[in-house]
């Protein structure tokens, strides 16, 4: 409705998404290839939003443990990297600038479960290297941003809100509620469209107070 042209990433292609298994090592590079063809050579605005939270016990065998910290990392901070490398180099190649927009989490500043300490520190790192890009590429045009939603509806309410402790989630929330997927959609949008671009490097916080820095 803005006048946007959205190339899509989901595991199969389909009209306006490209398919891509982020897992693998090379798939952003393909995934960047894939859009930059759909999108006539010209890409403005990224969103790293792709993510997995798959848990692994401290006590899981050493080789499941480092599997899913490697299959976490590569997935939430790797391909995130790989995606922002090929965006930056893209601006440059064009003489123009561009904006990143990297969907992190609440647990990037207060942590995760003790099952999840991997995807904590996959989204710290998508912080940090959001933080790094503004601060190392402002010069040439280039905006990142970063936004740390909390809890997010993204199913059927009753399920999430069971799987993931009922009554004792919402009771650390002061709003009441989880976010609406919707909220951080309009968060993304700003950012990627209207933000000032004074506020390059910064991190939106949607999480209603669950959290607050």
């Amino acid at each position: 409705k803005d006048g946007a042209r959205v190339i899509g990433h989901g595991r199969h292609d389909a009209e306006g998404v490209v398919g891509a298994d982020l897992a693998d090592p090379a798939a952003a590079d393909r995934l960047w290839d894939l859009a930059l063809a759909r999108l006539d050579g010209r890409i403005d605005v990224l969103i790293n939003n792709a993510g997995v939270f798959e848990a692994v016990a401290v006590d899981a065998p050493l080789p499941d443990w480092h599997g899913a910290w490697a299959r976490t990392l590569q997935i939430n901070l790797q391909a995130c990297a790989d995606l922002s490398r090929r965006a930056i180099l893209h601006w440059r190649e064009r003489g123009q600038g561009g904006r990143i927009v990297n969907i992190a989490s609440r647990a990037a500043y207060r942590g995760d479960s003790p099952a999840h300490w991997h995807y904590a520190a996959s989204k710290a790192g998508m912080v940090a290297m959001t933080k790094s890009i503004a601060r190392g590429f402002a010069a040439e045009g280039v905006l990142a941003f970063a936004i740390c939603p909390g809890f997010t509806m993204t199913g059927d309410a009753g399920d999430y809100l069971a799987s993931r402790g009922g009554d004792k989630l919402l009771a650390d929330i002061p709003l009441g509620r989880v976010a609406d997927p919707a909220e951080v959609a309009a968060a993304a949008v700003w950012l990627a469209l209207e933000a000032p671009a004074s506020l390059t490097g910064a991190v939106l916080d949607i999480n209603g107070a669950s959290f607050v820095r």
